[in-house]
C-alpha cells in the first residue's frame, strides 16, 4: 500500500504563508508527476498544483500567483508554499501522484485560514 505522508498545515490568518511538505515511497515518486489537492467542507477534492517529472507545473487559476509547487526528487518530497493565503483556501491538503490514482489517500494535513 502506498504511503502519503503530508505536513506542514496549521491555523494561520488571512496573507500569512504556510509551506506543505509531502513524502513519497521513492518507487511511485520518481517516475510520477505529482499533485497537491484539497477538500473543504462540503465541497469534491480539487487539484491545486501540479508538478511533471521535469518540473513542469500547473496550478488552479484560484492560486496562481500565490502558490508554488517544487520537488525534491532526492527526497522524494513534494512542497506546495501557499503565500497570501485567503480565508477561501481553508480545506484539509493532499499529495498523490497525478493524475489522481482510484487507490487511497495520505490523512491530508489541515489548512486553515482565518480572516
Amino acid at each position: 500500500q502506498v504511503q502519503l505522508v503530508e505536513s506542514g498545515g496549521g491555523l494561520v490568518q488571512g496573507g500569512e504563508s504556510l509551506r506543505l511538505s509531502c513524502a513519497a515511497p521513492r518507487i511511485m515518486f520518481r517516475p510520477s508527476a505529482m499533485g497537491w489537492y484539497r477538500q473543504a467542507p462540503g465541497k469534491q477534492r480539487e487539484s491545486v498544483a501540479t508538478i511533471s517529472t521535469v518540473g513542469t507545473t500547473n496550478y488552479a487559476n484560484s492560486v496562481k500567483g500565490r502558490f508554488t509547487i517544487s520537488r525534491d526528487n532526492a527526497k522524494n518530497t513534494v512542497y506546495l508554499q501557499m503565500n497570501s493565503l485567503k480565508p477561501e483556501d481553508t480545506a484539509v491538503y493532499y499529495c498523490n501522484s497525478y493524475p489522481p490514482p482510484s487507490g487511497p489517500w495520505g490523512q491530508g494535513t489541515q489548512v486553515t485560514v482565518s480572516s
